[in-house]
């Protein structure tokens, strides 16, 4: 099937895996609507294409978002991939404003997005969720980013089935490590980090499928989901040696 005049919207598309999606996509012969805060990002990124559009708004606020796509675009693929990782260093000392930041950003502004743009994706449409290879596993640091990002696993899920009937299919997509702006602050070790450019790839292939769970790179992945299995008490010894003293 021709992929020309077909419309994808991508959130989150001035940097990281966003802008490696939206270049895969127009490559692909999408027409892309890359939306993001940062306007000269987002402009150099169409600058690339003559099928990327730029749409600079903020995701947090429920006005501009509103108002940031136009109202009679049919919309064949949504990935809602905007997002942002902040760890808890200190549980004791727990940080509820930084909680608070994630959960806005990588959850909440995600209800945002459906609430203005779900009614808009064609019947037989994919709409994509960026989750993560962490709400497998429950890991250090990461109270404030995991448990977002098993809220979107979670909504993915009952999304998946409450829109069976219109035929619009969910797509969760959980990354494990992929080389990014987010990620080139982190200070441990990244197993089998990949490029986000194969992360785009992947994600293509797997919303161009209508796979439920898109997850990469598999070796790392399917590490995690076998993890998962393990009872609770004998995941907890494992997660305590990732602790930092």
């Amino acid at each position: 099937m021709s992929t020309h005049s077909r419309v994808v919207v991508i959130t989150g598309a001035s940097s990281g895996i966003g802008e490696a999606v939206a270049l895969e996509y127009a490559q692909q012969g999408f027409m892309v609507y890359a939306c993001g805060r940062n306007q000269t990002k987002l402009n150099a990124l169409s600058d690339n294409s003559v099928n990327i559009t730029p749409c600079t708004f903020d995701l947090n606020d429920q006005t501009e978002l509103k108002n940031a796509l136009p109202k009679d675009l049919a919309i064949d693929h949504l990935i809602l991939n905007a997002g942002t990782c902040e760890y808890i260093d200190n549980p004791k000392q727990f940080d509820g404003a930084l909680f608070e930041r994630v959960i806005q950003t990588n959850l909440i502004s995600v209800g945002y997005c459906l609430e203005a743009w779900l009614k808009q994706v064609k019947f037989g449409g994919q709409v994509g969720l960026m989750s993560s290879s962490a709400a497998y596993v429950p890991l250090t640091r990461a109270e404030a980013y995991g448990a977002s990002k098993a809220g979107i696993s979670y909504l993915a899920k009952t999304l998946s089935v409450d829109l069976e009937p219109q035929e619009i299919g969910i797509s969760v997509i959980h990354p494990g490590f992929v080389k990014t702006p987010l990620t080139n602050k982190n200070d441990f070790d990244m197993p089998g980090i990949i490029d986000a450019d194969d992360a785009a790839k992947a994600i293509f292939k797997g919303m161009s499928k209508g796979t439920f769970d898109i997850h990469f790179p598999k070796g790392f992945t399917w590490t995690l989901k076998v993890l998962s299995f393990l009872p609770f008490s004998l995941w907890r010894p494992l997660a305590k040696r990732m602790i930092k003293t």
